[in-house]
């Protein structure tokens, strides 16, 4: 099974749940794209960064989600799209890329609100869903910060209606 981004769920609310995100290291890729360019032109760098395209010719291992940020509203032209490293790797233990594009970096622990969902993550149905877990947030009387986050967890070639999927905000600080 897939590795998947370490967290410890704090509290179930109807429809969402705030989780307490371990700190992890990534390899990111920024994009001036919409999401959907985005994500396509950043997963080859990604991947290539973790099948031995790296200063140590190492494999590493892919973990879930892939994670698209953006902190201008889901139709931005501004992302960053990473791939979560290994739990244990720390930016010291990586091997640095070949590529510029991508770097790696660490994120700090931090608190989230998070909504799962089902379906192929394209721009409309995260957009419909961030709004649905700003909204449930609010009113769970939540203060969030403008970052949002699309965490996809299943490959592109799995039907649509059986992927997982979660839109991830963290708290303000």
């Amino acid at each position: 099974m897939t590795e998947r981004q370490k967290y410890e769920l704090l509290t179930e609310f109807k429809g969402f749940e705030l989780r307490r995100y371990a700190a992890c290291s990534v390899a990111e890729v920024e994009s001036d794209a919409s999401y959907s360019d985005a994500s396509q032109g950043a997963f080859g760098s990604l991947f290539q960064y973790i099948s031995r395209g790296n200063s140590g010719s190492e494999k590493i291992a892919m973990t879930a989600p892939v994670i698209a940020t953006t902190t201008s509203g889901l139709d931005s032209k501004a992302w960053k799209i990473a791939f979560v490293m290994p739990a244990g790797m720390n930016v010291k233990d990586l091997p640095d890329p070949n590529n510029a594009r991508v770097v790696v970096r660490e994120l700090p622990a931090e608190e989230c609100v998070a909504l799962s969902f089902k379906g192929r993550a394209n721009a409309e149905l995260c957009k419909k869903q961030e709004d649905l877990l700003r909204s449930l947030a609010r009113s769970a009387e939540f203060s969030l910060s403008d970052e949002t986050r699309i965490a996809r967890f299943d490959p592109p070639f799995k039907p649509g209606f059986l992927q997982y999927n979660e839109i991830v905000i963290p708290l303000s600080k």
